[in-house]
């Protein structure tokens, strides 16, 4: 697995470099992941035909509504997928040993995309297939702006708040969210970083 480190980056600046990594992963034969964080941003799934009360910006992932700020640490995966539900469920398996270890109480819900606590959200998933590798990925909230992310119900769900690792009393920085998720995919898709 070979692991980018992007830092902040502009997310339509993200999305067209995201494009050139899938396409090195096709010609290479090799799984990219990319680590970044946005500035403050609204994105929606392709599929969704729903009207906001704040812009967004339309793109090629499935899913609503979703909140992108500094503060949330951002996995895109460009791996390559034989089987998507089996994929998927390795995502899920590696943010599921990082909570496990910190905040035990999250749990994946599939109906609704995403990890929770009760009803607050702390990470949202979306992805997207090409030529057999994947698209788009997770955003984990770990420390944002809560009163930002509350200007929508996350992925437009009704009763669902905004929540992050900072709020609910874990105090890592990026760098070491990032650090441990990577150890953690790596654990989920037997796959040494390289």
């Amino acid at each position: 697995m070979i692991v980018h480190h992007w830092g902040e980056i502009e997310y339509t600046k993200a999305r067209e470099q995201m494009q050139e990594i899938h396409s090195q992963a096709l010609k290479d034969g090799k799984n990219h992941l990319i680590c970044c964080s946005h500035p403050n941003v609204f994105t929606v799934g392709s599929n969704s035909s729903e009207a906001f009360k704040v812009a967004v910006i339309k793109t090629d992932r499935g899913g609503s509504i979703t909140c992108h700020s500094l503060g949330q640490s951002v996995f895109y995966f460009c791996f390559h997928v034989v089987n998507p539900a089996k994929f998927y469920k390795k995502v899920v398996s590696s943010f599921e040993l990082f909570f496990a270890k910190y905040l035990p109480e999250v749990f994946y819900d599939r109906a609704q995309a995403g990890f929770y606590i009760q009803n607050r959200k702390i990470a949202s998933l979306g992805f997207r297939y090409s030529q057999g590798v994947s698209l788009h990925g997770v955003a984990l909230n770990v420390a944002v702006d809560l009163a930002f992310h509350s200007q929508i119900k996350p992925c437009n769900l009704d009763g669902i708040v905004p929540t992050s690792l900072e709020r609910e009393g874990v105090f890592l920085s990026e760098e070491e969210v990032n650090r441990e998720i990577v150890c953690c995919i790596e654990r989920s898709f037997d796959e040494p970083n390289l």
